[in-house]
């Protein structure tokens, strides 16, 4: 049985390449996304992406992973910091996750620091740049999908 992985980004995640990339590197998320769809077939994983700026659908599309989705990886940008919805929704499907961010946040802004999320996830990896959603894959396969 093949098992499904989910990879949701927040707002702001759709400028990557573009967007600071002394903070965020170079890379687009079209070019992440391409990257771990070639690690999910490795791994033997089916895997989707979503991306939105917008909080409720962010909200849906995690709902909606209810019955479908075996592991999530999440970098809800800044509404990683700002919202119990997200939280919420993560919490009421039970689906294990990681949440990821590209910059280590704790060397940023002092309202970077605190997450929402965090005591929720199954791991929290940050300042890794694009790598940690590879990292955050291969740790889903090997504990969570296998």
């Amino acid at each position: 049985m093949t098992q499904n992985l989910l990879v949701v980004n927040g707002p702001n995640l759709n400028l990557l390449g573009k967007r600071e990339p002394a903070i965020y590197g170079s890379q687009t998320l079209n070019d992440i996304n391409r990257d771990l769809a070639t690690v999910a077939s490795q791994l033997g994983v089916r895997c989707e992406f979503y991306q939105s700026n917008h909080e409720g659908d962010l909200v849906d599309r995690i709902q909606q992973a209810m019955d479908s989705t075996d592991f999530i990886i999440i970098n809800a940008g800044a509404y990683t910091h700002t919202s119990v919805a997200i939280r919420d929704a993560l919490a009421g499907v039970n689906i294990p996750f990681i949440e990821v961010h590209i910059s280590n946040v704790h060397q940023r802004e002092a309202f970077r620091h605190h997450s929402y999320l965090s005591d929720k996830a199954v791991a929290v990896i940050c300042g890794m740049g694009a790598f940690g959603y590879t990292a955050a894959m291969h740790y889903a396969v090997k504990h969570y999908l296998k």
